[in-house]
């Protein structure tokens, strides 16, 4: 049984790679970034996505996909502080949307260094964000490389954008940066799935309105 009790639960975390790049982090996670070696980009589209462990903000473990397991998911992984700009872009365009499926960020970064300083690296986030967020912020470190080597992270100012199926299956893939019809494209994918409503359309919507 999922964990996952967060409607749209990644919105209010907006600025957690950012928050990451504090004074008191910052020469870590260069030397980190500088030392990682480049995985090219892939396409993992129908394949199961990997166990990984990783830490809330607030201190509750996490194992994914296992722990959404019966539900779908929406995963924004970020690579590098800069990803911070594209999670966002998609943060808005999902709430815009209104797509029903609760999305975490996921920071994730690979190497030896973080395993040692992670909690260095979290505190620094935490200072960043409000509280009441922090639980959807996860990040993951010791199983990097496994989240690398299954998207690639090569042009790592874009988002890794991976939608799981109740199975962690990943059924939709976008590396490309923030795009609204890949967006469409992804909700309509979704809605069919959980047999959901379809998104208005924005003259639905004035109609809508109108009618109230």
């Amino acid at each position: 049984m999922a964990r996952s009790s967060h409607t749209h639960a990644v919105s209010t975390s907006r600025g957690a790679l950012a928050a990451l790049w504090t004074i008191g982090t910052m020469l870590g996670v260069v030397f980190v970034s500088g030392c990682s070696s480049s995985v090219p980009n892939r396409d993992p589209s129908g394949e199961p996505f990997p166990s990984v462990r990783g830490e809330g903000l607030d201190g509750v473990k996490w194992t994914i996909p296992d722990d959404f397991a019966g539900e779908h998911v929406l995963l924004l992984v970020g690579y590098k502080q800069n990803a911070q700009f594209d999670i966002d872009r998609w943060m808005m365009g999902l709430l815009q949307a209104e797509t029903p499926v609760d999305f975490y960020e996921i920071p994730t970064i690979k190497g030896l260094a973080p395993r040692v300083i992670g909690g260095w690296i979290d505190d620094g986030m935490r200072k960043g964000i409000p509280r009441e967020t922090w639980g959807v912020v996860i990040t993951v470190y010791a199983d990097a490389d496994r989240i690398v080597d299954l998207t690639g992270n090569e042009l790592g100012n874009n988002a890794r954008v991976l939608l799981l199926d109740p199975d962690g299956t990943i059924v939709w893939f976008w590396d490309q940066g923030y795009s609204p019809s890949a967006l469409l494209d992804m909700d309509r994918l979704l809605r069919n799935a959980i047999g959901a409503p379809a998104r208005l359309t924005p003259e639905q919507s004035l109609e809508r309105e109108d009618g109230e």
